[in-house]
């Protein structure tokens, strides 16, 4: 019987109920009065019962019938609600956004994107994780976060990367090293004069570093500290008298700031970073806009301090 009870006869027999006539119901709801009436009809057959008494001046629900006009109001009102917050999502009126960043990726590009976006769409909430490339990818890979902005790491088959920026290394020291009275261009090879402090290997860029073994950090991995992460590194290189090797934008991100840096050659050595979603997920309207803000704001940024947008 539920199946042969469509929402177009809740809607007439609201109508009736509440106008107390076929004829206004029936204006009420653009149609004919034969068309409610045949409605009407069917839902009483469908129902086994009578839900309205006629006189000549009103039409009446039936004692059976005045329950039915509060639940058929409700499945109403919830369903008109649902279509509205749908409707709401898809226009980005409504909805949360879930990121997962590369610290050095929050001040340079996320941070202009996200002013853009709310602009746009004041009322979606989001919600930004300062993670490692390790965490991001596995964040992502779960279904905890809608997307990442990170160097490739573990490149999991689960996962899309999508190359967005090119990040070149360079050196970094505190204003009274040794390297910075040098002119001109400064090699990888030049730094096997200087202590060194490297980033584990389950960093994005400690991971990078390691794969170039040629650049000859790696021979020194068991007498040069090490630090988990940019904070970290940070306090390591206050110590003074040290080096580290950076992208440039995590170089030029704070508190690193105080620190001298200059771009290495002999070779370029890039950092990727990589839009990361999971494969073959469908992303939501907000966030699907979310990342078009992002990938312009990548390409429209004049100075991203070397870095340059793929």
């Amino acid at each position: 019987m539920g199946a042969a009870i469509k929402l177009r006869h809740l809607r007439c027999f609201v109508a009736v109920a509440e106008t107390g006539s076929f004829t206004l119901a029936a204006n009420r709801l653009f149609q004919t009065q034969s068309s409610l009436t045949a409605t009407i009809k069917q839902l009483e057959e469908a129902a086994g019962l009578k839900l309205f008494d006629r006189t000549t001046r009103r039409v009446e629900l039936t004692k059976d019938a005045i329950w039915f006009k509060v639940v058929a109001e409700r499945v109403l009102r919830d369903f008109d609600n649902a279509i509205s917050d749908l409707q709401a999502i898809s226009k980005s009126q409504r909805g949360h956004i879930k990121i997962a960043v590369a610290p050095s990726m929050m001040t340079h590009i996320l941070a202009p994107t996200l002013k853009a976006f709310r602009r746009l769409y004041p009322d979606i909430t989001i919600s930004v994780y300062d993670q490692g490339s390790d965490k991001i990818e596995r964040s992502v890979l779960e279904g905890e976060m809608d997307f990442g902005l990170s160097s490739r790491l573990n490149n999991f088959s689960d996962l899309d990367y999508v190359p967005v920026l090119s990040d070149p290394f360079g050196v970094v020291f505190p204003g009274d090293h040794p390297l910075a009275t040098r002119k001109g261009k400064v090699t990888w090879e030049d730094l096997k004069a200087f202590d060194y402090v490297g980033l584990t290997e389950d960093t994005g860029i400690g991971a990078i570093i390691a794969r170039h073994r040629e650049l000859g950090l790696n021979e020194r991995a068991e007498t040069h500290d090490h630090a988990s992460s940019t904070t970290s590194l940070y306090a390591l290189l206050h110590l003074g008298g040290k080096i580290s090797v950076l992208p440039s934008l995590a170089a030029r991100t704070s508190p690193l700031t105080e620190f001298e840096f200059r771009e290495l050659s002999e070779p370029v050595v890039t950092r990727e970073i990589c839009l990361i979603t999971r494969h073959l997920r469908s992303h939501s309207p907000s966030t699907q806009r979310i990342i078009e803000i992002l990938l312009a704001t990548i390409k429209s940024t004049d100075d991203m301090h070397g870095a340059k947008a793929l």
